[in-house]
């Protein structure tokens, strides 16, 4: 377990971070390119990596296996995430100018949906043993559940913050800049960009309930589960526009997802009867993952 000042010192880091991010180098609005997102990628994933380095230095080879897995499955679950934001951009028509906005304070918003999603489970799991086969089981279901799920449809007008929203606020029909408010003939509006916010929040929430408990799987330390889920996250938005144009090629990144997640809800349900090292299901966890892209890639190469 960590101490107190380890969680502040983590989060003043982060929050850091996000505002270099927003406050210099996307101060001013413009369309992120394919090599401004390679490049943040590889920031980002290069800052995670380095943080999973200094838990091996620090607090040995096991805790950093731990996060590194943690890592991994989070980051391969937010690839499904970024599929579900291009739709939500394409059906409200979001300006490439504004993506970068949205998606900055959708993550900020998902870091402190996943923080409180960590502490209750960290919470419930620690006083309610029984929970870990509750957990694992519902990984297992929403494993094979995603593997026959199709997402291609999206009804963002059914979403209950969007209805909520347009109950509590009047809604312009065109973008007004980077604004999520703004003021017409002296009456306060929502714009179009705040209905994808709140649509990005709601279904990042989502996909935390599976992330989350899979995470739980590899480790039962809160600060390795949110310092894991924190890093993949930060990544998310310059992994979206480097992906978001090409998803259509990982045909079969949903099966191993899908696979991971059955795994790890089995690896937690049958803990106390078979003892996983964690070597081996980050081995098992890079595999499946790695195996699902390889073949997308070679069946959509032409």
């Amino acid at each position: 377990m960590h101490g107190l000042p380890a969680w502040i010192g983590f989060n003043l880091f982060v929050l850091a971070l996000l505002a270099l991010d927003l406050g210099v180098f996307h101060r001013k609005a413009h369309a992120v390119s394919i090599r401004e997102a390679a490049g943040w990628s590889v920031v980002w994933i290069a800052l995670g990596l380095a943080f999973g380095a200094g838990i091996w230095w620090f607090e040995g080879r096991d805790p950093a296996l731990q996060y590194i897995a943690g890592y991994l499955i989070e980051k391969s679950l937010s690839v499904d995430n970024i599929f579900v934001i291009a739709l939500v951009f394409s059906y409200f028509a979001v300006p490439a100018l504004y993506q970068h906005r949205v998606l900055f304070w959708g993550i900020l918003g998902a870091l402190v949906m996943r923080g409180a999603l960590i502490a209750a489970g960290s919470l419930l799991l620690s006083r309610f043993h029984f929970l870990v086969w509750v957990f694992g089981a519902f990984l297992v279901f929403t494993g094979v559940k995603m593997a026959f799920h199709d997402q291609a449809e999206l009804h963002p007008e059914k979403n209950p913050l969007v209805r909520l929203a347009r109950r509590l606020f009047p809604v312009t029909n065109d973008y007004d800049g980077q604004k999520f408010f703004t003021r017409r003939e002296g009456r306060l509006f929502a714009t179009p960009l705040f209905l994808v916010l709140l649509v990005v929040e709601s279904m990042d929430l989502v996909f935390a309930v599976d992330s989350v408990p899979a995470i739980f799987a590899v480790t039962s330390d809160p600060f390795l589960v949110y310092t894991s889920n924190v890093f993949a996250i930060l990544g998310l938005r310059s992994l979206y526009f480097l992906l978001a144009g090409v998803m259509d090629r990982f045909v079969y990144l949903k099966l191993g997802l899908s696979a991971i997640l059955v795994f790890v809800g089995l690896k937690m349900a049958l803990a106390q009867l078979l003892k996983i090292p964690v070597g081996v299901s980050l081995g098992v966890i890079f595999g499946l993952l790695a195996v699902s892209v390889a073949a997308s890639l070679a069946v959509t190469r032409r």
